[in-house]
């Protein structure tokens, strides 16, 4: 795989990872938002289907002290098109309703985990919505929902704007999702998980962009 194509691919990873207001930013996913309750240790799997088919999984794997705040480690893993396993773990404190990543790091198959810059997602994640789905959504109201997982007792949202609905548990975490659907996409939980570890192994490299850019002999890839 090209440089530029892996830095593409990193990318747009780092970009979902980043969510409530990176989700906005890619087309074909529907809004990851839901209700902030973070376990250390618990997360779930889904099955994503929609122009682009995966399993992902999210998981909270830590917490830490952000400038007197508490931030959770929330770790994204899924191997999109087979191009290999990849996570992203981002360092989030949500205060409020405010969203702020404090550090983002990513690690893709066969390659040292990099952490990359935050500053571009807090920017866009200051003029986003709500991280909490009921402030812009209608509550439909409560509904049992079947899953891979199991069945659970949902309360179900839906926005006429965005154009999506979302069903939700206090029994997942970090976000409650159960099922949402929107955009020609359907998310849909496949496995509660429970003692949830950190995957990203190794100490973490600065991104270098020039170096993702760099072809063979130091021209850009073609």
């Amino acid at each position: 795989m090209r440089p530029l194509r892996n830095f593409g691919l990193l990318l747009g990873l780092t970009l979902l990872a980043a969510w409530p207001a990176a989700s906005q930013m890619m087309g074909n996913m529907p809004s990851l938002r839901g209700v902030w309750n973070p376990v250390v240790g618990s997360g779930a799997a889904y099955q994503v289907d929609g122009p682009q088919k995966m399993e992902m999984e999210i998981a909270v794997v830590g917490k830490e002290d952000v400038n007197g705040k508490t931030g959770y480690w929330i770790e994204m893993g899924m191997n999109p098109s087979g191009r290999g396993q990849m996570y992203v773990k981002n360092l989030e404190v949500i205060d409020g309703k405010t969203y702020m990543v404090s550090r983002m790091i990513t690690q893709m198959a066969g390659q040292p985990p990099m952490e990359m810059p935050v500053q571009m997602f807090n920017q866009g994640m200051s003029a986003a919505q709500s991280t909490d789905i009921r402030d812009q959504a209608q509550h439909v109201g409560t509904e049992d929902v079947t899953t891979p997982a199991g069945t659970f007792s949902c309360d179900h949202y839906r926005t006429t704007k965005e154009g999506w609905d979302v069903w939700l548990s206090t029994q997942i975490t970090p976000w409650g999702l159960v099922k949402s659907t929107g955009n020609g996409t359907t998310i849909v939980l496949s496995k509660v998980l429970s003692n949830a570890t950190d995957h990203i192994t190794g100490t973490p490299q600065k991104f270098d962009p020039s170096q993702m850019m760099r072809g063979r002999g130091g021209a850009p890839p073609q």
